[in-house]
């Protein structure tokens, strides 16, 4: 009886990890797992969709992206859609791009072309861009994309356009990356899956709180009626997440997940570039409204604790020869990474991703929430004028 005989220390500890792992249950089965639900209900055909195609028109904001163009506007411009048309806003030096531009609107009667002016100093120029497309766009809905992203399929308009219900002002769609094979391409899809499950759950949830414009639709007549950017002109940033953040809620927005209406982005290959991309957003996310975010870092401190938490209780028993509460300690950690692998893979496979998560999963585990602070301390320390309009 000795073995099941636990000293003040141990109690604590144990009952420590057992709230932990507790809490992250409740995460991963109630937010983190909406997505395969929501895959699971559509298989079944225990979703409402609406049946008609509304006309809409593309936005797509390029900065001298011509060889992204190339390999990525025909399969937008190609979509099986009835009534649609694509807007591409040139930002940059305009001879290539614009050479291009005029020369596939020969062949595509939807494709429209306009360009940011040069002298336009008091406004960021990626929400000029928006604008100047949204104001071009002859028709209610608008879908938002970028110049690097490739639709997964010609049915991925369709699929977005089966969410514009009476009700619907917003659609949130999945963007990720294809797959790669070096360290920072899977550090990158990761933190791109993750991002999704967190920000789309909340929304399948009925708490949306931000969106990503490479797959992303509303309405015309919202962005009007709720001014636009006007809360946050001075900011580079925030054309999507902080514009979702001030207009989507729960009776108006929609989400869409199936791996059809994905659009995916080529790996990168400079870690100088995703660190500028999550930099980016970093720096708008403390402008958010509602309690998501704290929501989501409680998750994250959580997440810290029970690992440190875990560890510290085996070390512990390890060293005084108290087997059973080792492997209580153990037990718990593999039950809670199980748990993680089949709602992480699960999702992934939902979403159409190739990679799978199993070994590597405690190392991302860890290293998200760190480099999360990375990017917290990189929009700490620098100059706040490199996040203001330019």
């Amino acid at each position: 009886m000795e073995a099941f005989a636990f000293d003040t220390t141990e109690q604590y500890l144990l009952a420590a990890v057992g709230i932990l792992f507790a809490v992250q249950v409740l995460y991963y089965l109630v937010l983190y797992n909406r997505i395969h639900l929501r895959s699971r209900k559509a298989g079944r055909n225990d979703l409402h969709f609406t049946q008609e195609l509304s006309p809409l028109s593309v936005i797509i904001c390029a900065h001298e992206e011509v060889e992204n163009l190339r390999r990525n506007l025909p399969a937008i411009l190609e979509q099986d859609y009835p009534q649609f048309e694509v807007i591409v806003i040139n930002d940059g030096e305009k001879s290539e791009n614009e050479d291009y531009l005029t020369q596939l609107e020969n062949h595509y009667q939807n494709l429209y072309h306009s360009f940011v002016p040069d002298s336009s100093r008091y406004i960021s120029r990626k929400k000029l861009a928006v604008m100047l497309g949204i104001r071009a766009a002859r028709y209610d809905w608008l879908v938002m994309t970028e110049a690097n992203c490739c639709p997964q399929s010609n049915q991925w308009l369709r699929l977005l356009a089966r969410n514009f219900t009476s009700h619907t002002e917003v659609v949130l769609g999945y963007s990720g990356y294809e797959r790669g094979y070096n360290w920072l391409h899977r550090r990158a899809a990761f933190d791109s899956l993750f991002t999704a499950i967190r920000y789309l759950g909340f929304a399948l949830a009925g708490s949306p709180y931000m969106g990503i414009g490479r797959n992303l639709a509303y309405r015309k007549s919202l962005f009007f009626d709720r001014k636009g950017f006007s809360a946050h002109l001075n900011l580079r940033r925030g054309d999507d997440d902080l514009f979702v953040n001030q207009v989507a809620c729960r009776d108006n927005t929609r989400v869409e997940t199936d791996p059809a209406a994905v659009v995916r982005m080529q790996p990168l290959f400079h870690t100088k570039d995703w660190r500028e991309e999550k930099i980016g957003y970093t720096s708008t996310a403390s402008l958010y409204h509602g309690m998501q975010r704290r929501l989501l870092g409680f998750e994250t401190f959580s997440r810290l604790l029970f690992h440190a938490a875990w560890i510290v209780t085996v070390v512990r028993a390890i060293l005084h020869a108290h087997w059973l509460v080792a492997g209580i300690g153990i037990l718990l950690f593999a039950l809670r990474f199980t748990m993680q692998t089949l709602v992480i893979n699960f999702t992934a496979k939902d979403l159409g991703e190739k990679y799978r998560y199993r070994f590597l999963l405690p190392i991302f585990d860890i290293l998200q929430p760190l480099q999360s602070l990375r990017w917290k301390l990189y929009c700490l320390f620098r100059d706040k004028r490199e996040f203001l309009r330019k």
